[in-house]
Formats: C-alpha cells, structure tokens, sequence
C-alpha cells in the first residue's frame, strides 16, 4: 500500500506542476474565458462538479447543472446565486436516455446553444475478470453512463458549437487511461471508448475552433471512491474535490487538448514501447491489491 501512496503522491505532483506552469504563461483569467457564456456539467451535485460549477459561476457563467439528486442540485444553485451568479438546475437521470434526450432539448429551447459542455459524471466499478463472468451487466452500466451518455449529449449540443465556431467539450477521464487500471476493466474501457471518440472528432472539426479536452484525473477525494477499501490509506495523497474542480477551471481557461500529469504520459509512452515491460508492472500492481 505504500507504494500506492508514493505513487499517487508523485502523479498529485506532477499534475499540479503542470498546471501551475500553465497559469504563469496564461494571459487570461477564468472570468474572461466564461463571463456571459453557458456552460454545462453533468455529475455537478457533488464533488469536483460542485466545486467547478461554483468557481464558474463566480467567474460569471451561466452556469447549467446536472445530476440526478434534484435537492443537491438546488443547494448548489442557491449557493451560485447567493454570491451573485446564475445557475440553473436540470434534474436528470443520465441512464434513462429518454429523460436525457428531454433535458437536452428543454436546455436548448431555454438557453440556445451550450458554449461549454463537462461531461463529469460517471460510474466506477472495481472488479476483477474471475468475478465478471457472469456479471456482463458491468459493462453495460459503465458503458452506459460513461460513454453513450456523453455521446448523447455531445452530439446534442455539437451541432450549435459547430455553426457558432466557437465551443470546448471537455471529457473527465481516468489517469488509469495511461498507465491501465486492472481490476477496473469495465470503467477503463468506458473512459477509453470516450478519449478515442473525442480524438477523431477533434481531427473532424480542427478547424471549427471547436476543442476536445481530455482530463486524466489521478485519484480524487470524492463520494465515488469511500466505498472502496482498496483506497481509504492513499487517500491521503489523492486530489481533493476542490484542486479537482480547479482543474476543470484551468482547462476551461487554457483550452489544452490533453491534461495529464508527466508521469502519466511518461508511463503511456513506455506502454507503446515496451508493452510486455508494462503489463508486468500493470500485473504486479493488481497482485499487490491495487
């Protein structure tokens, strides 16, 4: 476990150097990246989204906010508007593709266009292929919400960027999307359906001004990770909700499009490399119960 600790410790500090070399050569703040425009995010109830979503709105976006708890959704709009921003809340199931298609069509006829859309939320599920043989249902569920959902909502919102010439999609994804993740397949998979398709229609439209941003979160301090005990001793070197939503924020100003930590990218080159090399160290992490 130790290990896992020295690990995240090192990935946390890579990626805050990074981000903090990218602000000393930004010239622009978050309020002229966002004031007066729409900004959607989904899984904004809780965690990194709240976080972003309340930065956001005190820089002065329209700030649209999704997740299924409707009464934590109010509560962060009620917090927005209490420190004088707009916020509004679209209750939505975002594995009921029905309720999805309504709420994106209600956002449209409200708002327009969506200028900025985070797709947040998802769903982690830790579990090994000798207990998944009969549980194909991960896959789907992960599949669902990670990655046909946000399909769903780009292709919504896409067509007004597009026209406009003007937008960002910026898709949250997993650090485990450069080094792997053994024992979370189903979620890694989900997450890399969504950076591949975000690569490809990034080569469509490069020329639009439309960005795909894609995000390697390390391990973050959120309600997704307290029910496994595979964490609660690295915890102490994962990001917090707070240094995550501000990631989301300096994405939104910089326009990258990858944000990853040096040692990710560093641990993506030697996978397509050496890839035998990286598979034993992927196997000898699984093995120590990672």
């Amino acid at each position: 476990m130790q290990d896992i600790s020295s690990l995240l410790h090192k990935i946390r500090h890579g990626l805050d150097t990074q981000v903090s070399l990218s602000r000393l050569r930004r010239d622009r703040t978050l309020a002229d990246a966002v004031a007066g425009r729409t900004v959607l995010l989904t899984g904004a109830s809780s965690g990194i989204g709240r976080v972003a979503a309340i930065q956001l709105g005190a820089a002065g976006a329209t700030v649209l906010l999704v997740a299924r708890r409707a009464e934590e959704l109010a509560r962060v709009v009620a917090e927005i508007e209490a420190a004088g921003g707009k916020a509004v809340a679209y209750p939505c199931d975002l594995n009921d593709f029905d309720a999805l298609d309504a709420m994106t069509a209600q956002v449209l006829a409200d708002h327009g266009h969506v200028d900025i859309l985070v797709n947040n939320a998802g769903r982690s599920i830790r579990r090994s292929l000798d207990q998944s043989y009969d549980r194909f249902h991960d896959y789907e569920r992960t599949m669902r919400l990670n990655y046909f959902a946000a399909v769903r909502l780009i292709l919504a919102f896409a067509p007004a960027m597009r026209d406009r010439r003007d937008g960002q999609i910026i898709n949250i994804l997993s650090l485990a999307n450069l080094y792997g993740g053994p024992g979370y397949a189903a979620y890694v998979a989900s997450k890399a359906a969504l950076d591949s398709l975000s690569t490809n229609l990034q080569a469509e439209t490069q020329t639009e001004n439309l960005r795909f941003t894609s995000i390697y979160l390390p391990l973050v301090r959120t309600d997704m990770i307290t029910a496994n005990p595979v964490y609660q001793q690295a915890t102490a070197n994962a990001l917090t909700a707070d240094e995550g939503g501000r990631i989301i924020c300096d994405a939104i100003i910089d326009r990258p499009r990858r944000l990853a930590p040096v040692m990710g990218r560093v641990a993506a080159l030697v996978d397509s490399v050496l890839p035998e090399r990286a598979d034993t160290i992927r196997h000898a992490r699984f093995r120590q119960g990672m």
